[in-house]
């Protein structure tokens, strides 16, 4: 998969002893607008996706992860790029493969796990538009969320330049304003 790009807020000399976790990522798509959540307690926007389990291929991951966070089956999976993450404070370095698809049926109900319940976890459906605009004005209260910002800020950037369907989607509200 592409490098998107390289997310590093901080001066970092040593990477070395850094675990390493992947991930996945998604803009999930419905009727002309994304998913996105809101961690309402930490005060940021975020795209639905997570780590990968033992034993996981990148599309379980995929799709278990956009069941449990956006309550739908999805399809027409297209591959954007993979972002890597250093955070320091964490010794972590983080790849998130993302992706484009499309909600399949919507079940519409999401399956929190408990940490993402206290942090206030809460599903949006928004334009592309209203998504990037939503998370540059976000003022996340922590470190964690300081790094999800930056990171699903680069993934919809790409793909609004680099991706037909949601260049087109990006255009249609150029068009109503």
């Amino acid at each position: 998969m592409k490098l998107i790009n390289k997310v590093q807020l901080e001066e970092i000399e040593d990477k070395s002893n850094f675990r390493l976790r992947e991930a996945v990522r998604a803009i999930v798509l419905k009727n002309g607008k994304m998913a996105i959540l809101y961690v309402s307690n930490e005060n940021y926007h975020k795209l639905p996706g997570g780590g990968i389990e033992q034993g996981e291929n990148l599309y379980e991951a995929l799709d278990r992860e956009i069941m449990e966070e956006v309550g739908t089956t999805i399809e027409n999976i297209r591959e954007v790029g993979e972002i890597v993450e250093y955070r320091k404070r964490h010794n972590l370095q983080q790849i998130s493969y993302c992706f484009i698809a499309d909600a399949k049926d919507d079940k519409g109900e999401q399956n929190f796990t408990e940490e993402e319940k206290e942090e206030g976890f809460e599903l949006k459906w928004v334009s592309i538009d209203e998504a990037l605009r939503l998370m540059k004005n976000d003022k996340p209260k922590d470190y964690l969320g300081t790094y999800v910002k930056a990171r699903d800020i680069n993934i919809i950037e790409y793909s609004m330049r680099n991706h037909e369907e949601i260049k087109q989607l990006s255009h249609m509200e150029e068009d109503v304003r």
